[in-house]
């Protein structure tokens, strides 16, 4: 389905995180995506300042590099740095209401959320507002166990639509996509590096070299190395 069957101008995928690296799970998540929903673009939006997690082990600026790295020449994928350019904390709200100031109200946003993500937004910042700028597109995994509260239960009761053929609005909607699992985390390939172990076909291999040239994730990578590290 492209924008103009859905009555929209365009449609966009977005997909956040740390990226601490980004490796084959994101990028096979974002392709997922892209094909399920027919996007006109998916754009991977590296963080600054994760206001829930610790500090990212790369600074922004090499995440960000790294996102480049990988998405280059991959059709539909692009990188959004509007994050790291923000003085505060990355919350998502403010991220989205960059995107519809910026696209107007009919371009259709849709905001990727795994299902621990999305079982935890109840937490998020302002996250009743989420569906107001975008849907949102929950990926679940066949073996996952961790059940929703209530009061998403009902969200999702009331703002849930059949796959993609139903998604006819520019944003409030939730769609379910049962993904690929990958069994691969940022921490594990942080873990092995720091072992001096390979992640080798855990990441593109252009990511991994420039890990390896500058020296990321090894022991002694600290923020005395590393002088942009936030």
């Amino acid at each position: 389905m492209c924008a103009s069957d859905a009555g929209m101008i365009r449609r966009i995928g977005l997909l956040g995180g740390t990226f601490d690296p980004v490796h084959f799970g994101h990028l096979r998540s974002a392709l997922e995506v892209r094909d399920w929903l027919g996007l006109d673009e998916l754009r991977l939006i590296p963080s600054a300042r994760p206001p829930h997690r610790d500090r990212p082990g790369a600074s922004a600026e090499q995440r960000l590099e790294m996102v480049r790295l990988a998405v280059a020449g991959a059709q539909g994928l692009t990188v959004d740095d509007r994050e790291l350019l923000r003085a505060r904390p990355s919350y998502t709200v403010d991220t989205l209401e960059s995107l519809r100031q910026e696209m107007g109200p009919a371009v259709g946003l849709y905001l990727i959320l795994g299902w621990d993500a999305f079982c935890g937004l109840p937490s998020w910042y302002r996250w009743e507002t989420l569906l107001e700028l975008a849907s949102l597109v929950v990926l679940q995994r066949p073996d996952y166990d961790l059940e929703a509260p209530e009061v998403l239960k009902d969200l999702m009761a009331a703002r849930s639509v059949a796959g993609p053929a139903g998604s006819q609005a520019p944003a409030g909607e939730i769609l379910l996509l049962t993904q690929t699992p990958l069994a691969i985390s940022a921490s594990l390939i942080r873990s092995l590096l720091a072992q001096g172990r390979s992640p080798r076909y855990l990441l593109p291999d252009a990511v991994l070299d420039y890990i390896e040239i500058n020296g990321l994730y090894r022991p002694g990578h600290n923020e005395d190395s590393n002088p942009h590290a936030e």
